[in-house]
């Protein structure tokens, strides 16, 4: 077989696993999308419906592990062919942890409902968070799959607000329950909801670097902002 053939299989190969993480992010994104419907409305049924997709992501996980691992043993890629590799192996994984802050959401929304507890307390104001969060997952796949620095570079740095919404959450939810006890046990039941939040904000922001380590070869999880930028122009 010639170098051309074995180039053009290879690239079909690498074609076929990216797609396949694009699929799983779809997955993923409907899951989180389920939750913070769940969340919104104390839906049981759609936090039923989050959970039973759980199994389905787990096992995308592994299927593109699994052709991952295939992949380098056949191919041995070198360079930015490996850094993809490395970049949607980790992406994977993050998905799936993505998925399982989903899954936490929903199980919460069970709790809550069944305790009638946190319905007084301003759930409804974590939907700013989600949106922000969801959001940012999805211009992270976007990014992902066109390889777009600058829009990994627009994630990291909206990844603040996230993060601002969750602090301002926690200190409303400081305020209640030092106003009435009574509403500590349902307030640390919502700043376990508002944590998975800004965790999925945190599995976007990771998808982002990575982007940025196949383009530019560049580690930048522990850069600061203006290292980064002077990396990405």
């Amino acid at each position: 077989m010639t170098d051309k053939h074995l180039s053009s299989q290879f690239d079909s190969e690498l074609s076929g696993v990216s797609t396949r993480v694009m699929e799983m992010g779809g997955v993923v994104e409907s899951q989180i999308r389920t939750a913070v419907y769940a969340l919104a409305q104390f839906n049981e049924e759609a936090a039923n419906q989050v959970m039973e997709i759980e199994a389905r992501v787990n096992l995308m996980e592994v299927e593109i592990d699994r052709e991952l691992s295939s992949i380098i043993a056949r191919r041995q890629p070198t360079a930015r062919d490996l850094r993809l590799l490395i970049a949607i192996s980790k992406t994977t994984a993050n998905l799936e942890r993505a998925g399982d802050e989903a899954n936490k959401i929903a199980r919460m929304v069970r709790r809550i409902i069944s305790s009638g507890g946190a319905r007084n307390l301003p759930a409804s104001e974590l939907n700013i968070a989600s949106d922000l969060a969801s959001g940012l997952l999805r211009k992270a796949l976007d990014g992902f799959a066109r390889l777009d620095v600058n829009v990994a570079l627009a994630i990291l740095k909206e990844d603040d607000a996230i993060d601002k919404e969750f602090d301002g959450f926690v200190r409303k939810l400081i305020t209640y329950m030092m106003e009435d006890p009574r509403t500590i046990s349902p307030s640390l039941d919502l700043l376990f909801l508002a944590k998975a939040i800004e965790r999925i904000g945190d599995h976007a922001k990771n998808i982002a670097e990575f982007i940025i380590y196949v383009v530019k070869g560049a580690d930048i999880r522990h850069a600061s902002m203006e290292e980064i930028e002077s990396i990405v122009r």
